[in-house]
């Protein structure tokens, strides 16, 4: 798994719940695209392999991971939340709302 130090040091400074959650997010995606390349953009962690195809952030209650290309997806769009044309998300509160198989599925649809 190739780290971005940038992207270690801003899921560090997320309250410790949220580190797991953001560093099993991001296991999951190294896992799903082995290739993956993150970067800070915009202030969070952003994960590319030729375009960038996914996000990650923590707020006050829960973790955002959004993706770009959503329109790619095309199981279990109905559990994406978001209002806009480009990006759509999901929101994690706890270690227990990661459904991987089906993160996995959506990377791997958007990326191709």
């Amino acid at each position: 798994m190739k780290i971005n130090q940038s992207v270690s040091q801003y899921i560090s400074q997320a309250t410790s719940n949220q580190v797991v959650i953001l560093a099993q997010l991001r296991t999951i995606i190294h896992q799903a695209v082995p290739q993956v390349i993150e970067n800070i953009k915009w202030k969070m962690p952003v994960f590319a392999q030729e375009k960038d195809f996914a996000y990650m952030r923590f707020s006050k209650n829960h973790v955002t991971l959004g993706f770009y290309h959503f329109e790619k997806i095309t199981k279990h769009k109905d559990l994406l939340e978001g209002e806009g044309n480009t990006l759509k998300h999901i929101k994690i509160k706890d270690l227990t709302d990661i459904n991987e198989p089906i993160i996995k599925g959506w990377i791997k649809e958007i990326v191709g």
